[in-house]
């Protein structure tokens, strides 16, 4: 069985335990490596990228919407898409419809 290990986090530097309990749930998941930053660091950072601030998600760019008429029901529309004139375009239910898919 696993013990508990204390390790150094690699933001603050504050040292932290990772328990025999979590080592268990890591490698449970699959996991291979330790945590590399204490529990208040992990929630910093993860609070961080939930805002969109310097983590993975901020290099994306807000989708451009394009207005349309529903081909089918002519209700109006947006489609993140540029659509062309020689195809129909369906508002979400519609195509929904069309397709048969459900969401």
């Amino acid at each position: 069985m696993a013990q508990d290990k204390t390790l150094s986090c690699r933001d603050c530097g504050a040292e932290f335990v990772f328990s025999a309990s979590e080592q268990d749930f890591f490698a449970e998941k699959g996991f291979t490596n330790e945590p590399g930053r204490c529990p208040e660091c992990r929630a910093a950072r993860k609070q961080q990228n939930n805002r969109g601030g310097a983590g993975r998600n901020s290099g994306f760019q807000q989708r451009e919407m394009h207005d349309v008429t529903c081909a089918a029901c002519g209700v109006e529309t947006q489609v993140p898409f540029r659509p062309s004139s020689d195809r129909p375009v369906y508002c979400r239910d519609c195509f929904n419809q069309q397709s048969g898919r459900r969401y």
